[in-house]
């Protein structure tokens, strides 16, 4: 060991969520099933594909309404 090596620094949040895992050791595998509840989907790129088609372009300004084109008779 160096001699000017320093004790390894840990932040009060760091040793926070050390002790809460150690005295909860099941909430890693919560927090798995959390993550898979709510992020972890299968993504169906046929259905994906089929909303980008279906998708209406949107007019450059939004706030005053398109005018109806009066065609020369």
């Amino acid at each position: 060991m160096s001699f000017f090596r320093r004790p390894d620094y840990a932040s009060d949040t760091t040793q926070f969520l050390q002790a809460l895992k150690t005295q909860h050791p099941e909430l890693p595998a919560e927090q798995i099933a959390g993550r898979a509840l709510l992020w972890d989907k299968a993504i169906d790129r046929q259905l994906q594909a089929e909303f980008q088609a279906a998708r209406v372009a949107q007019t450059p300004y939004v706030y005053i309404p398109k005018q109806p084109s009066t065609a020369a008779a």
